[in-house]
C-alpha cells in the first residue's frame, strides 16, 4: 500500500473509534439528564411536602424541644 493510503486508512480507524466515543458519552449524558430530572422532581415534591407540612400547623424547627439525649 501506499503511504496515503495508509494515512487514509488511519483517519478512518481514528473516526470509526470517534464516532464510538460519541456515541457512549451521548448515551451517558442521557441518563444523567434522565437522573438529574428525577432528581429535580423528587425536590419539588419535597417542597411540597413541607409546605403542606407548614401548613397543617406543625411546629417551626426553632420552636420544637430539642431531642432526648440533650
Amino acid at each position: 500500500m501506499t503511504e496515503l493510503e495508509n494515512r487514509v486508512m488511519e483517519l478512518e480507524a481514528k473516526v470509526s473509534f470517534q464516532d464510538d466515543t460519541i456515541d457512549t458519552l451521548n448515551d451517558e449524558l442521557k441518563m444523567h439528564q434522565q437522573r438529574l430530572a428525577k432528581m429535580q422532581r423528587q425536590i419539588e415534591l419535597l417542597g411540597e411536602k413541607i409546605k403542606e407540612g407548614q401548613e397543617e400547623g406543625l411546629m417551626p424547627q426553632h420552636q420544637e424541644p430539642p431531642p432526648p439525649h440533650y
